[in-house]
Order: structure tokens, then C-alpha cells, then sequence
């Protein structure tokens, strides 16, 4: 499931729309088919793996939640100057990071690692009017079903030199947000 909700949290702040089938939003494993509909039985308590579909299900919530509670990721969907590259060439690691804008200047930097690999002290560019950020959401959460790793110290990541240096989590996607 790590690699679903990875996707899942790249595909929520990637421009354009999102799309899931019907399913997908509790990680329902098999084709959807008009004869039965969704599997909703893989949410209830007596299946054995009811947790993990509930955690997609409080996941794909949550990215619905702060993707309507953050303007950067749906302002500027059509203009160009509504994203930015942090870091597009770490193709050896699986990273992929980008910043999304506000009509306002807002950022929300968007980091995902592909990888089934813990990338601690990872350094990558963040935008220098943001003195501190804050983790918005973590695809790697326990909550969701994930391992937990913590992105960084509890609270605020500040950037040094112009890189931000945070420990990515797993087949991960994590939102940051300027902290307040």
C-alpha cells in the first residue's frame, strides 16, 4: 500500500485533476464491476486487513481536506507560473520535488521518494521567503498505514545555505507548508 499512497499524495498536489476509480480510495484490489460495486466489505472490522483499507480511506480524507485548505495546489492549476522545480534530477534516489504557488505567493512544497529507502539528512532547494516550514501531511503517517518516519525534528525544518535537509520517509509522499 506504501507505494498507492506515495502516488496518491504526488498525484493530489501534481498540477491537473485527480482521478481515482472507483475503489481506490480504500485500496480496493480488485477491477471495480457494475455486477457488485465497491468492495466495502474490506473496511469492516472483522477483515484481516481492514486497517490498511482504512488507512487509504482516512488518507485520501485528509488529502482532500488540506488540498482544499491550500490554495497553491489549486489556484494556479493552468499557469505555469503556479509550479516550480525543487528537484527533477535525483533520478538515482527516486525523488521527485516541486513547489506549488498561491495567486497569492503561497508555496506548498510537495517531496516524493520512490524508493523502499529511508533518505536521512536529504538536501533540496526551497523557495528563500520561507525562514521555516511545517509538515502538512505525510504519506508515510501510521495513521495511513505507514512506518512512521519522522521528516524531522517535531515542530519547524529551516532551510540552510538555501537547501532544506529533512529525512524522507519510505515510498513517501510529504506535503510542507510555511510554518505560522
Amino acid at each position: 500500500r506504501a507505494n498507492h499512497r506515495a502516488y496518491l499524495g504526488f498525484m493530489w498536489a501534481h498540477p491537473g485533476k485527480q482521478l481515482l476509480f472507483m475503489g481506490q480510495e480504500f485500496a480496493q484490489g480488485a477491477e471495480w464491476s457494475e455486477k457488485h460495486g465497491p468492495e466495502w466489505w474490506l473496511l469492516a472490522d472483522d477483515y484481516h486487513s481492514a486497517a490498511d483499507h482504512r488507512g487509504m480511506r482516512d488518507l485520501v480524507r485528509d488529502l482532500n481536506t488540506v488540498y482544499r485548505d491550500a490554495p497553491a495546489l489549486w489556484q494556479r492549476d493552468t499557469d505555469p507560473g503556479g509550479f516550480q522545480w525543487s528537484m527533477c534530477d535525483a533520478a538515482d534516489d527516486n525523488v521527485f520535488a516541486f513547489v506549488r504557488y498561491a495567486e497569492d505567493g503561497t508555496p506548498l512544497l510537495a517531496v516524493s521518494n520512490f524508493s523502499p529507502v529511508v533518505r536521512e539528512d536529504y538536501r533540496l532547494w526551497a523557495p528563500e521567503q520561507v525562514p521555516a516550514w511545517q509538515e502538512a501531511l505525510n504519506t508515510d503517517a501510521v495513521r495511513y498505514g505507514g512506518s512512521g518516519v519522522p521528516v524531522g525534528d517535531a515542530g519547524k525544518l529551516c532551510p540552510e545555505d538555501g537547501k532544506l535537509r529533512l529525512t524522507l520517509p519510505p515510498l513517501s509522499t510529504v506535503w510542507l507548508t510555511p510554518a505560522r
